[in-house]
């Protein structure tokens, strides 16, 4: 059983299992999936009530929060039980590109060649992690949400807002894939 839980799943399994937590969450409480709304909540529970934008019954959420852990523990298993001995496979023409920029450790789903505390404190290191860190949180709290509460829930309910949200996403991913990131791993 173990065996079968180390393969890739199809698309068209994990696809569907992804695609019904949206009915599931409605069903069963009328909530929202989303990930980023709940770093709001644990700062609501953390901040003191002050500060207008986290003074709101964060308690009603708490179910975001248990999802949230569950993601992390759940990850936390699989890296721990199901992980695999061999190198990620990489594609030999991606590895060769990758090769060039200083790349070449596909032991993990990271590449410690640019994430690792050393790293940091370069300045390729400070842009992907500090920089590009800051632009994700600054873009998911501007577009109202995350990838996977815009695409997977917001598509789902077909809200104009999520539709335009998740084009950005992808020409931003594009963009950054493609013309930016190879700049920036050049340094």
């Amino acid at each position: 059983m173990i065996e079968f839980l180390k393969q890739p799943w199809a698309w068209y399994v994990a696809g569907p299992l992804i695609g019904l937590t949206v009915p599931a969450l409605l069903i069963i409480g009328n909530k929202s999936f989303g990930i980023s709304s709940s770093l709001r909540h644990v700062c609501a529970f953390c901040m003191p009530a002050n500060i207008p934008f986290f003074k709101y019954d964060w308690k009603k959420e708490v179910w975001n929060l248990f999802f949230v852990f569950g993601i992390f523990l759940g990850g936390a298993i699989a890296i721990n039980l199901l992980s695999n001995a061999n190198p990620i496979e990489v594609n030999p023409k991606l590895a060769r590109e990758l090769a060039d920029y200083g790349i070449t450790n596909f032991n993990n789903l990271v590449p410690q060649d640019i994430m690792n505390w050393q790293s940091l404190f370069t300045l390729k290191g400070f842009i992907v992690m500090i920089i590009g860190g800051f632009l994700v949180g600054f873009g998911t709290r501007y577009a109202g949400g995350c990838t996977s509460g815009h695409a997977i829930m917001g598509l789902s309910n077909l809200q104009l807002p999520s539709l335009i949200a998740t084009i950005s996403f992808m020409i931003g991913g594009f963009i950054m894939a493609n013309l930016i990131l190879p700049f920036i791993l050049s340094l």
